[in-house]
């Protein structure tokens, strides 16, 4: 596919948010349209039958309930039970699944004591029921209030709790060094909101350069560190540093999205590597699945595929 005609077409389909008749259309014939290959579904019982699946084919999991930007403390109580719940159901299920979640969908837009209420008794839940939870990582605005939750969470004793850091941004350095006497599980990622220059990296060469320092700073640590991308030359790079430096199997491992490049998560897995594979699922797939048709010419491509196919 040419770049003009990925651009023609992805465009088109963010204009879908725009246009509420058009948006509804989408939203109604999601799953026709492709939407499955990069959500689980719409409800927890199908996304337990895609990390059943996952699993029996060797690869770790991890899920989402998918939604943001909560303003109702009400609300964001409910998606807190939703995860607790979550969590109980997969300690039953036992498919090796940690939850991830975002603090937007969880009360941080309506106080910061609200979503350590909420966040603290989900990760508390975890814990009970032998699991993690992964604090996403949202816009710039979001990372202190981010990086306070995650540092109070630890202070209070509570270790089943991960973060992430985005390579995009000039302070990640800086706030790995400061997170590293933690021991932290700490996902890696280039990032995917769009920052001004003067607090982000403005070319992908320098966001790509920064991942890969951030990578080898976080393996010179004692925690966990997740490398996210499905970038070739990151994961080889990776490989390189942990060659170098003698880093062992449980110190690293790879994480992926659901339906993105599923032929180079094989050849990992196969290679004897620790593949992640997140699984979201949830009535709120929208926004998620145009995020993913925006960033790849070959998930464009794959829409555009199911749209005319007979």
């Amino acid at each position: 596919m040419s770049v003009a005609f990925h651009q023609v077409l992805r465009h088109g389909m963010l204009a879908a948010s725009g246009n509420p008749a058009l948006a509804g259309w989408v939203r109604r014939h999601g799953t026709l349209l492709g939407a499955r290959r990069f959500v689980a579904g719409e409800t927890l019982d199908e996304c337990v039958r895609v990390l059943h699946r996952l699993r029996d084919e060797g690869f770790g999991t991890t899920t989402t309930l998918l939604g943001e930007a909560v303003t109702s403390e009400r609300t964001a109580q409910g998606v807190a039970a939703e995860y607790v719940s979550v969590l109980r159901r997969l300690a039953n299920e036992d498919v090796g699944t940690t939850v991830a979640l975002k603090l937007t969908h969880i009360g941080l837009d309506v106080s910061e004591g609200l979503v350590h209420e909420t966040v603290a008794a989900v990760v508390r839940c975890a814990a009970k029921c032998g699991n993690f939870v992964r604090v996403d990582m949202e816009q710039s605005s979001k990372v202190d209030p981010t990086l306070r939750l995650f540092r109070r969470l630890r202070s209070e004793g509570l270790t089943n709790v991960g973060i992430v850091l985005q390579a995009c941004l000039y302070r990640s350095d800086g706030d790995l060094r400061a997170l590293l006497p933690l021991r932290p599980n700490v996902r890696l990622v280039k990032g995917a909101y769009l920052e001004p220059r003067e607090i982000a990296f403005p070319r992908k060469r320098d966001v790509d350069r920064n991942f890969v320092q951030l990578i080898a700073l976080a393996l010179t640590g004692d925690g966990l560190t997740a490398v996210a991308t499905h970038d070739e030359r990151i994961i080889e790079r990776t490989l390189d540093i942990v060659r170098a430096q003698g880093i062992g199997p449980d110190r690293f491992e790879f994480q992926m999205l659901f339906g993105i490049r599923p032929r180079l998560q094989r050849d990992l897995l196969q290679r004897g590597y620790r593949v992640r594979i997140a699984v979201p699922y949830g009535p709120d797939w929208y926004a998620y699945f145009m995020r993913r048709l925006a960033e790849r010419p070959a998930n464009a491509f794959f829409l555009w595929r199911a749209l005319f196919q007979k």
